[in-house]
């Protein structure tokens, strides 16, 4: 599943946040049993929004923290923030999931919301914040950095 595009969306007063159907469509995958296709993901707290995880891809995240033998307080800390802020969401029948007053006041999400897609996971921002994420100064050299990686972005 490949996750790209913006959607704006607003929170019902109970905090519900309907997802885009790409979105939920891609996430779904056939149980064995074949029951109807689940979509739950992982949610977590980071770089101030919402970061939303496929199961298989979380599962493969927290195998990795687990072979860190002695981390560092700063990577315990890390931990906290990320495992610590991680709920598993399955959309209900119209889509839509809950984010928890945690989750929401992390975010600083209340009544309106933006949906990113992100290739291999989503993000979900305060409308304001995102717009001060993606400011020039924060843009500054990237496709210097890109370019180092391998992916030239020239325009």
């Amino acid at each position: 599943m490949v996750f790209r595009g913006r959607f704006a969306r607003s929170i019902d007063p109970k905090g519900r946040l309907l997802l885009p159907n790409e979105f939920r469509e891609g996430m779904a995958k056939a149980p064995a049993d074949g029951a109807s296709p689940a979509a739950s993901f992982v949610l977590t707290t980071y770089d101030g929004c919402l970061v939303a995880f496929s199961l298989e891809d979380w599962e493969e995240l927290e195998r990795k923290f687990m072979r860190i033998p002695n981390p560092s307080p700063q990577v315990r800390a890390f931990r906290r923030l990320v495992i610590g802020g991680a709920e598993t969401h399955t959309p209900d029948s119209h889509g839509r999931i809950l984010l928890s007053p945690d989750h929401r006041a992390y975010a600083g999400i209340e009544r309106e919301a933006t949906v990113l897609g992100l290739v291999d996971r989503f993000e979900i921002w305060n409308p304001a914040a995102l717009k001060a994420s993606m400011a020039p100064d924060n843009l500054a050299g990237v496709t210097e950095e890109l370019a180092a990686s391998g992916i030239d972005f020239s325009l």
